[in-house]
């Protein structure tokens, strides 16, 4: 059981964390290791969130499952969905490098559109990196937080 004190320090840390992690993703077209950061704090919001709540919290709370708590088959459950995440996230970031060369150029090359006239940017770049970043962040959020819940069972 934790504390009133911790419950609420996770309540406001949390969001700023997925906010700082979002931004991270972001920029990560323009500067190297975005996914990876991002996946890397977006797990250590996870991981506060499980400390001050318990790993059976996303499962009742977030995800609305009714599933009796601490069982072996919510965390089965919760598991399994980690695990998709990786194994999706690693096939996205596999086929955006694959992708270029089916138009003849090197693995995991890139280019970028410029979209012009967006609100409050006037013009925004999105690079097809992005799609690799998305994978990345999939593959390290997925596979920390398989680890962080099979070992936080034990």
């Amino acid at each position: 059981m934790t504390t009133v004190i911790m419950r609420t320090t996770a309540r406001a840390v949390v969001p700023i964390i997925f906010v700082v992690a979002a931004s991270l993703f972001v920029e990560g077209h323009n500067l190297p290791g975005g996914g990876f950061i991002a996946g890397v704090l977006t797990t250590t919001a996870f991981a506060i969130i499980y400390l001050a709540f318990g790993l059976d919290f996303l499962e009742r709370g977030v995800l609305g499952r009714d599933v009796e708590p601490g069982t072996e088959r919510s965390r089965d459950r919760v598991v399994a969905a980690y695990r998709r995440l990786f194994e999706y996230g690693l096939a996205i970031a596999v086929l955006s490098g694959l992708v270029p060369m089916l138009f003849g150029y090197p693995f995991l090359s890139q280019s970028y559109v410029v979209l012009e006239g967006v609100p409050i940017y006037d013009h925004v770049e999105i690079a097809s990196a992005l799609a690799f970043d998305f994978g990345v962040f999939c593959v390290v959020v997925g596979g920390l937080l398989t680890i962080l819940s099979v070992v936080g069972a034990e």
